[in-house]
Parts: C-alpha cells; sequence; structure tokens
C-alpha cells in the first residue's frame, strides 16, 4: 500500500512538471495521512524550507526534503491539528529568509494574518442531482441568462456593521435572488485577498474561500441553496495576475517561480501586482487546478476569467513591453494558456459556462478552439455597455446627433456570444451609480432607468446587472458598507425594484428573448434611423412565427402621438409592457389599446400600427391575432 501511495505521488509530481496536473491540490498543501498531516510545496530554487505553525511555536525545528527533480519540499509530522495556523519558512536562493504561505491551502485565518488553517472539508452529501442532471441535458446558449453580479461582503451588514457571511446570505440572499426572478449569480472574487479595498481582484489563495466571508461548508451549502431554487452561481476568478505582497507568492524560493523571469513582463504597473507566466508548466497545473477545484468542491455552474486583455496582449498594461518573436503584441503564453484551460474544463465540465472580460475586438474569444477561439462560451461586451451608458447621460436634445451609440451595437453584435455587463465597474470611482447617470430630474432618471434595463433584457445577448441597481440606488457602491437598503423605503425606489422584478420575469417567460439567440434570426430591425424622433424600434423572433415581440424605445422626454411601427403581418397587437405604468413609477394608469394594423408600407412592412408611445419609454408590444400567411415586406 505504502509503495502504491509513494508511485501515485511522483505520478502526480512529473504530470505537476509538465503542465498536465489538473488536481495538484490533491498531493501539494497539507493532506491527513496514516502517520498525520503531510505537508508539500514548490519552491525548487530554495536551499531549505521548514513546516512552521502553531505546533511548533513557528520555530525551525521541522525541516523538510526536496525532490531535486520536482522542486517540492516535503515533511510528515504528527504534531499538527485541525484548527492550527501553518506557513513555510523558506531559505531563498539567496539565503534570505522569510515566511511564506502555503500556495494550495484551503483555508486562511483571517486578514490582517495569512497564515494558513490545517483544515479538511468534509465530503458533503449534495442534494442538487436535479439541478445538476437538467443542467446536462440544457442548451445553454437557448436559454435565458440573467446574472445578479454581488460583491459578497458589501450585499448587506449586520446592525453592528459586520458583513453576512455565506450562512447569512443563504438565509437572505437566495430568496432574494428567486423573488427578484435572477436566474444566476456572480460573485466577485471569493479567493483569500489581503486587501477588501482590492475588491478580491489581487489574490494570494487560489484554492482557499476568504475567511472573511465565512467556511467553505458554508458556501458549499450556500451553492446547494442556490440550486435548490433553480438559480445558478458563478464566481470571478483571476489567472492573470496575483498580490504582490513578499509573504505571499512573489519569488516564492527567491527567483522567479509564480512570474515571468523578464522582469517587464512580471510586473504589472497598471494593477501593481504580479503576472503569472502562463508557459510555464507548473503555474499552468496550478491555475487550472484552481479552477477545477472551484468547480468541483463547490458545484460552481460558471466561472468569469478576469482581465483576459492583460493576458493575451503583452503591450496591455502601462509598462514597457517587448515585441514576440514575430514582432507583434500577442501573448502567445497567455493565449495558449487560456485555450488549455477551456479544454481542459469542457471534456472534464461541458456543462460549465467559461465567460470572459475582455475588451478588444482583436482576438475570437468565444467558439470552438479549433477555429481559433480562445473556447470561452460568452464574453463581456465592454463596447455595448460603454456607448450605450454614454448615450443615458446625455442631454436628450443632443441623442439624435449621437444615435449610433444606441444601435452600433447591431452590426455586430454575431460576432461572440455575449453578456451585457452593467457590473460593479460601472458604480464606483465617481462613475456615479446607474441611476444617478440617467440624465434630467428624479422622475426622469427612473424613467431612463426603466428603459435602459428594457433594453438590456431585450437586446440580444445574456444579461447582467450590479446588486443595488435593481431599484436605483443613487449613491455610488461602497465596497465596505452595505447596500442603501433604506432607499426602499422611497414609493419611487420600491416600485423601481417591483419593476425589475417584472422585467426579469418577462424575460424568463418570453422565449423570444432567447430561444434563437446567437443567430441573425433573433433579431430583425424596424427602425434604427428615426434620429429625429430618437425613437429605436425592432423584433425579436422566437421559432414560430407568431411567437414574436415589437420593442420601441423612446429615448426623448416627448411623448409620441399616433406613432407608426412597421408590423410583418396583418391583424391585430397588443401591449404587453409599458415602463411607465403607474405600478412602475410612471404616471400611465391604462395601457394602450389594441392595435389593428393598417395596409401601409413601413421601410421593408407593407403592414403599420400605430400607438402612443410614452416620453423616456418603452413599450412591447405582441401580435394577438394575426394572419402569418400574408406578405411580409414590401415587393422590391
Amino acid at each position: 500500500m505504502a509503495d502504491e501511495v509513494a508511485t501515485a505521488v511522483e505520478a502526480a509530481k512529473t504530470r505537476f512538471l509538465t503542465g498536465e496536473n489538473f488536481y495538484a491540490q490533491h498531493f501539494l498543501g497539507a493532506h491527513q495521512s496514516s502517520q498525520g498531516y503531510v505537508f508539500r510545496v514548490w519552491a525548487p530554487n530554495a536551499q531549505q524550507v521548514w513546516l512552521v505553525g502553531d505546533f511548533n511555536d513557528w520555530d525551525d525545528t521541522l525541516p523538510m526534503t526536496v525532490s531535486s527533480e520536482s522542486g517540492i519540499w516535503e515533511v510528515t509530522t504528527k504534531l499538527p491539528k485541525e484548527g492550527d495556523l501553518y506557513k513555510f519558512k523558506v531559505r531563498q536562493q539567496d539565503g534570505r529568509e522569510i515566511f511564506k504561505i502555503d500556495p494550495f491551502a484551503i483555508y486562511f485565518e483571517k486578514r490582517p494574518g495569512n497564515a494558513a488553517v490545517v483544515h479538511t472539508i468534509p465530503e458533503k452529501k449534495w442534494r442538487d442531482g436535479l439541478w445538476q442532471g437538467r443542467k446536462k441535458r440544457s442548451n445553454q446558449f437557448k436559454r435565458p441568462l440573467n446574472i445578479y453580479e454581488v460583491h459578497a461582503s458589501s450585499w448587506k451588514h449586520h446592525e453592528d456593521g459586520t458583513p453576512y457571511s455565506f450562512a447569512d446570505l443563504t438565509r437572505e440572499l437566495v430568496p432574494y435572488l428567486k423573488e427578484m426572478n435572477y436566474t444566476h449569480v456572480e460573485f466577485m472574487p471569493l479567493m483569500e485577498h489581503p486587501l477588501g479595498r482590492s475588491w478580491g481582484y489581487q489574490l494570494i489563495g487560489y484554492f482557499a474561500l476568504s475567511s472573511y466571508y465565512g467556511t467553505p461548508e458554508e458556501f458549499q451549502d450556500f451553492v446547494e441553496a442556490c440550486h435548490l431554487n433553480n438559480i445558478g452561481v458563478f464566481v470571478d476568478w483571476v489567472p492573470g495576475h496575483f498580490c504582490i505582497n513578499d509573504d505571499t507568492l512573489p519569488y516564492y524560493d527567491g527567483t522567479p517561480t509564480f512570474e515571468y523571469t523578464d522582469p517587464d513582463r512580471a510586473n504589472n504597473v497598471r494593477w501593481g501586482s504580479l503576472n503569472f507566466d502562463l508557459g510555464k508548466p507548473q503555474v499552468q497545473s496550478f491555475l487550472i487546478s484552481s479552477a477545477m477545484f472551484w468547480i468541483e468542491m463547490y458545484h460552481l455552474d460558471g466561472i468569469r476569467v478576469d482581465a483576459v486583455s492583460n493576458m493575451i496582449y503583452r503591450d496591455y498594461d502601462e509598462g514597457p513591453w517587448t515585441p514576440n518573436h514575430e514582432g507583434g503584441n500577442r501573448n502567445f503564453e497567455g493565449y495558449y494558456f487560456l485555450q488549455k484551460l477551456n479544454a481542459v474544463i469542457k471534456l472534464a465540465h461541458p456543462e460549465v459556462i467559461m465567460v470572459a472580460e475582455e475588451s478588444s475586438s482583436e482576438t475570437k474569444i468565444t467558439g470552438m478552439i479549433e477555429t481559433g477561439s480562445l473556447g470561452f462560451d460568452y464574453k463581456w461586451n465592454m463596447g455595448w455597455m460603454n456607448d450605450v451608458l454614454r448615450f443615458f447621460e446625455m442631454d436628450p436634445l443632443f441623442r439624435q446627433h449621437h444615435f449610433n451609440l444606441l444601435t452600433f451595437s447591431f452590426m455586430y453584435m454575431m460576432d461572440e456570444n455575449y453578456i451585457l455587463p452593467l457590473s460593479h465597474d460601472e458604480v464606483v470611482h465617481g462613475k456615479k451609480s446607474l441611476m444617478h447617470k440617467m440624465w434630467g430630474d428624479r422622475y426622469k432618471q427612473f424613467a431612463q432607468l426603466r428603459t435602459l434595463f428594457t433594453y438590456l433584457i431585450t437586446h440580444p445577448g445574456k444579461k447582467l446587472t450590479f446588486m443595488g441597481s435593481e431599484w436605483g440606488q443613487f449613491l455610488e457602491w461602497k465596497f465596505d458598507e452595505g447596500l442603501e437598503w433604506v432607499d426602499l423605503e422611497d414609493d419611487m425606489n420600491h416600485k423601481m425594484q417591483h419593476f425589475t422584478q417584472t422585467l426579469n420575469e418577462f424575460y424568463r417567460s418570453e422565449k423570444a428573448l432567447w430561444e434563437l439567440e446567437g443567430t441573425w434570426d433573433t433579431i430583425e430591425v424596424i427602425d434604427a434611423d428615426n434620429t429625429a424622433d430618437s425613437v429605436l424600434t425592432f423584433i425579436r423572433q422566437g421559432k414560430t412565427k407568431k411567437d414574436f415581440l415589437i420593442v420601441v424605445l423612446n429615448l426623448a422626454p416627448v411623448e409620441r402621438q399616433s406613432f407608426a411601427i412597421g408590423v410583418p403581418y396583418p391583424g391585430t397587437y397588443q401591449e404587453v409592457l409599458n415602463t411607465e405604468m403607474v405600478e412602475f413609477g410612471g404616471t400611465w394608469t391604462k395601457h394602450n389599446d389594441v392595435c389593428e394594423s393598417l395596409p401601409i408600407a413601413f421601410k421593408q412592412f407593407d403592414q403599420q400600427i400605430q400607438t402612443i408611445v410614452p416620453a423616456l419609454g418603452t413599450l412591447i408590444i405582441r401580435p394577438e391575432q394575426i394572419n402569418t400567411r400574408k406578405a411580409k415586406k414590401v415587393s422590391k
């Protein structure tokens, strides 16, 4: 038996060195054994490594031995017990001695300390089999995807100012997600990080749920509760760069270990961090093992990979850069690592959704790797977000001259599989909240926020909004405080929340908004040229001819009477959503009457309807009784 274990460990080491061990946490880090605990750490150029912790008064009485071929140090001891703190004392290549964290630790003490905790996560008997089975059988691209983005420690705080743990979030956030009709929740990074101000994007523990948020077991219970309520869970992950704190990952053994050897490539000037050497096999094993650990240990439904542009372009950062061997700016190591990451995850878990936060258009991000893509399922559409928010911040007097900001996305919306993000990045650092961005007085701001959300829901692409936006929080997001839940005592905020809840339910129930997504058949523009009135009209189409919705967005503070809209078939049409209804915070007490089509040509259609479109409002109109055998378009 001992020989079999030794053989397995040696095989694991070999795979780690070649970049093919995707479960490296099973032998690196701290593990129970028949002789107590075995600790292993990769530090190939260290002169000596010791295990130190509560169990030996942090003294160097437990020297580790090294396998010269692998650079992995090891010690077995009966001294530690569950809950003890530990680190590795590393005598680096130049003789400097420094305490370092365990890169493979699965739990850390609460900050400001960063010692690892000897912790064994008990095997959980999951109860989400129905969710998992349904997920494997369904086509995620043809299903609704509406994500509520959350920063775990600032969604709510207790009365004493302490943040909610995942035990608290299970009791309150899960029912809220269900009540608000979101399909998924996405958390900003949950992995261990030393500074809350980084929002979790400066990581030290790639296998550890931050103890600031609770225990690993509590997060497992949260995910299970989400699945039992038909809600998926995504987590942000940062494989491009890591925290620069000296006692964590940087220059672990005194030489470039996790980072690039070239200091210009290693140093991330923009974020004050260090870039992973994504071409190093051991780093590939480390990072892919981290992703697999989170997917399998916590039954995650998706991972959003942060800062992909920084990983695939050498010149993305603000510091000096050198061209690649072809003379260009492509970071081939990052490019091929991401393809490998997605290939490994899709082979093991084809149903897991991989999302890229990426801001350029020079690289194909989504689609099959065989076609030259990075292999992600979705890409955040940062262009749509920036253009649309610029438009909504603009005085309507000037919108007619910049209508392309609203419509330009129609030119490229099928180039990738997109998620349309109204994310945390847009409601912080002086950018103002979504509500505060809107032009005009408070009433007009709410009216436009409802129209913005309706455009988000009806535009092709999956959806993401940041917490607090759903009721129009006016203040910017603060990472160290809870959301302004007191806002909901105000009637307008309460009605805005009700509107978002209604809109989310509408999105989930209307197949025309997602059934043909990813194909041009899902949309037909009626009129994107009415810049004078600042009104945009288009159709979202389902699989059957009669299953479609007409969307009418009025971006001017002027009500449009007897407004003409081209329709594909003769018959009657019924308004099914009006953003200016009193129940949502508007002034309309009843819907428009049913419209009878008129045989009057409108652009490519030989029929039109006429209705009233509210100022700064949006209508969604559904066919009621139509004749689909009639010609749809005007003869040329």
